[in-house]
């Protein structure tokens, strides 16, 4: 064989295994439920206005120190009637961002559910078998969730990004109730 057909060997290999790098990375993602659909079930009917949280240091402080990262932006978005607060949030499991829907009610969760996922792996934790037990949860003084997390073999990231989304939209249910009772 000669160098050139050596060399052309080597070139369509590198590319044939750059293609599937490449392929490996780029994940279609599953939507499991629009946030808007989600918003609907749990409003049993018409959503209100969405409302918003201004991120100012001592709310943004604490989010980052859940999150281990600095949240970024300057507001969230979220929807409240009476008690109940709803968050559209998203978080990184390993590589791509899971967008999940939170619904609180006075301080404690309602509902979480994952409505898309983009990770390649993990994925179980979509279903009720893991996000039921979200369900009744608050947040404690230390800012950890009331009740112990089980995880899943195989989704350990996946499962730490729904405990800090959990997390969060608990501590934002609690500045939003805050500021509610200050302005009373």
């Amino acid at each position: 064989m000669s160098i050139k057909s050596k060399l052309q060997m080597l070139v369509c290999s590198c590319l044939a295994i750059f293609a599937l790098g490449i392929e490996c990375e780029t994940r279609a993602e599953d939507v499991f439920q629009a946030p808007e659909n989600f918003l609907t079930e749990v409003f049993e009917g018409p959503v209100p206005s969405p409302s918003f949280l201004w991120l100012i240091s001592d709310v943004k402080a604490v989010a980052n120190e859940i999150l281990d990262r600095n949240l970024g932006g300057l507001r969230q978005r979220y929807w409240r009637q009476g008690d109940q607060t709803v968050w559209i949030l998203e978080e990184i499991g390993k590589t791509q961002a899971i967008t999940t829907g939170i619904s609180v009610n006075d301080g404690t969760i309602e509902r979480l559910q994952v409505l898309i996922y983009r990770e390649s792996h993990g994925w179980e934790v979509r279903y009720p078998f893991f996000t039921d037990q979200f369900r009744g949860m608050s947040l404690s003084s230390e800012m950890e969730l009331s009740e112990q997390v089980d995880g899943i073999s195989g989704a350990t990231l996946s499962v730490r990004a729904l405990i800090k989304l959990a997390r969060l939209a608990l501590l934002f249910d609690g500045f939003v109730r805050a500021e509610g009772e200050a302005n009373e």
